[in-house]
């Protein structure tokens, strides 16, 4: 039986790093993701965004935040491959952009914005191997960073396989963590820093309350479904996969929504094969 959460569940992703009491714990793994940009105030801000029209698309962050100095972080947790991620976590860190802009004379100085996505899955392009990957616009010709107030960071848990012995910094240990938390039964010998005695006690099943309990078997369970969906996709082909995917998840009563952020089906496809 598991003794600590699944940080990859939405439930226990949101329980360590998406409430006051755990403020510290979403400080210390920023301040690793993004040295040059030490933060020692963090707020919580909703993270539900509305477009300028009542056409534009609504987006819900899992995290969204800002420091002392105004900047905005999103942070994103991807179960899974999704046909144009990228695209979309652009289109994410638009809103803060655009909800920046102020009435009258104003000189469109702009507040940094980061997003950090932690990935349960890699990429298939150039940067499949890598665990990090930070993104700035940059100057083609020169190499050099174009544009400094918006970043990118891509962390491809997979890819993070050091041991425990092999820990060297604390980003290392924030990767082992939620690379293996899940599967731990004892707090390891190298993770004894002080940031990660509030992790321990806040990811202990054992000390969650029955409403806690039941949100997070129910969360588990949706990850769980999810990656064996997954897993049957890519034994079974891609394409021919992906409906299969989307029909067992009809099948357990996944909403469309649910189902188009795993799959990359639009609603009028997940309405057709509901009706094949």
């Amino acid at each position: 039986m598991a003794r600590y959460l699944n940080p990859f569940t939405d439930f226990g992703f949101k329980k360590l790093f998406g409430n006051e009491q755990n403020k510290e714990l979403l400080i210390s793994f920023l301040n690793q993701i993004l040295p040059d940009n030490q933060i020692s105030v963090i707020n919580y801000l909703r993270t539900e965004h509305l477009g300028q029209t009542d056409l534009d698309r609504k987006v819900i962050y899992d995290l969204y935040c800002e420091n002392e100095r105004g900047e905005k972080f999103i942070v994103e947790l991807q179960k899974a491959k999704q046909s144009f991620f990228k695209d979309r976590t652009l289109f994410y860190a638009t809103f803060p952009i655009q909800e920046q802009a102020q009435q009258g004379d104003w000189n469109y100085e702009l507040k940094a914005v980061y997003t950090v996505a932690v990935l349960d899955f890699c990429f298939d392009d150039e940067d499949r191997d890598k665990v990090k990957v930070q993104v700035k616009l940059m100057d083609t010709e020169q190499k050099t960073v174009f544009y400094d107030k918006l970043t990118f960071v891509y962390l491809q848990m997979p890819n993070f396989r050091k041991t425990e012995e092999e820990l060297e910094t604390l980003e290392d240990k924030w990767f082992y963590l939620l690379r293996h938390l899940a599967e731990l039964q004892n707090r390891p010998q190298r993770l004894q820093d002080k940031v990660f005695d509030r992790l321990f006690e806040a990811a202990e099943i054992a000390r969650f309350n029955p409403e806690e309990r039941e949100a997070y078997e129910d969360s588990l369970k949706y990850y769980r479904d999810v990656k064996n969906s997954l897993d049957t996709a890519r034994e079974e082909g891609l394409q021919e996969g992906i409906k299969i995917v989307a029909l067992r998840m009809l099948a357990k009563g996944f909403t469309p929504a649910e189902i188009s952020e795993v799959t990359g089906l639009t609603a009028s496809e997940i309405q057709k094969l509901g009706k094949q």
